[in-house]
């Protein structure tokens, strides 16, 4: 089952929010962008700076983060992945919180020890994993755990497209069938499984088709149309939560930046034309066209994006880094 047109019946606010998130997390992602290169010269050198390491960004593929989390309550659990900071935002972490891991410092998720790759915030059910398609079996146990407590609360799982020609996607997809747990599993179809085009790892044109051998419903949502995510994610999670069980969600999705910062994307043939399909000024015209946004109203969302993401960015730079001979707290647990 397909669909590429946003489904009507959003009431307006609900249309708004999803572009102020939206516009949020792309806010935050080039500030982060900004500090991660701003310390990298003369010649790059991923290992200098504020923010050392690699880094993953994830914009273009916001309208999967906001059209699913809408749906998602605080006690419902998301796994993410290596590409995890439009998820989390969306999910509700706290900014100052993330930009303190992403900077390695002691007031973040992890007190530094994590980085940007590996968050986890127990007080929204939020965790990621550098390991491709390591987020299946966590949001597998997840939903377990929901199911046996008697709750209704759900878990999800994003992962891109390279993840569902691994292990656990399919073990993971199957066990969930078996056993009617409340569980969403969401493809984010970007077109590259890091340089290496879809279509020539991917044996099937679309991995929604997959569900069917696994006895759940399966839909892609094509033109990266948050409005068409928000509907198909609202009915997974609506059938979930009503012991319905498993469903799977692709969507084709875009990647506007490389695989890591400092890619240079020399494989990518479309590259000069990516940046006409941003979704978020394509989602904001269509708002505009409705009548129900002015450059007044988006100019404010912008600003008020700007100011809480230059709060969380300064706050990072001013926490402290962690001390060297406390490497290993937090790490293990301790004893009393």
């Amino acid at each position: 089952m397909e669909t590429t047109e946003a489904v009507t019946g959003l009431r307006t606010e609900q249309r708004l929010g999803l572009l102020r998130q939206m516009i949020l997390i792309r806010t935050f992602e080039e500030a982060i962008l900004r500090e991660y290169h701003a310390d990298k010269s003369p010649g790059f050198d991923i290992g200098k700076g504020l923010v050392p390491g690699e880094m993953h960004l994830s914009a273009g593929q916001e309208p999967v983060a906001a059209g699913l989390c809408a749906h998602l309550e605080t006690g419902d659990a998301l796994t993410a992945t290596h590409r995890p900071h439009h998820l989390a935002i969306a999910k509700g972490m706290d900014l100052r919180s993330l930009a303190g891991e992403i900077f390695g410092r002691e007031s973040g998720l992890g007190h530094g020890r994590g980085g940007h790759m590996h968050l986890f915030d127990p007080s929204i059910h939020f965790s990621c994993s550098g390991i491709v398609a390591e987020g299946f079996p966590a949001a597998l146990g997840q939903a377990f755990a929901f199911q046996r407590a008697g709750t209704n609360s759900v878990a999800a799982a994003v992962a891109g497209e390279g993840a569902a020609n691994a292990g656990p996607f399919h073990e993971s997809l199957n066990l969930a069938a078996l056993w009617k747990l409340p569980v969403i599993f969401v493809i984010e179809d970007n077109d590259w499984g890091i340089s290496v085009a879809r279509d020539a790892s991917t044996a099937v044109p679309s991995n929604a088709v997959r569900a069917a051998g696994y006895g759940m419903p399966g839909i892609r949502v094509e033109g990266n149309d948050v409005e068409a995510v928000h509907a198909a994610a609202g009915e997974a999670v609506a059938r979930a939560r009503a012991g319905g069980g498993p469903s799977l969600i692709e969507v084709h999705t875009l990647r506007l930046w490389g695989h890591f910062e400092g890619d240079a994307q020399g494989y990518r043939p479309e590259l000069a034309g990516v940046p006409d399909k941003d979704p978020i000024p394509a989602y904001r015209q269509q708002l505009g066209d409705a009548g129900l946004l002015s450059d007044a109203d988006a100019a404010a969302m912008e600003g008020e994006a700007r100011t809480r993401v230059e709060d969380a960015v300064e706050h990072a730079k001013a926490s402290p880094t962690p001390n060297p001979a406390e490497a290993l707290k937090y790490v293990f647990v301790e004893g009393e």
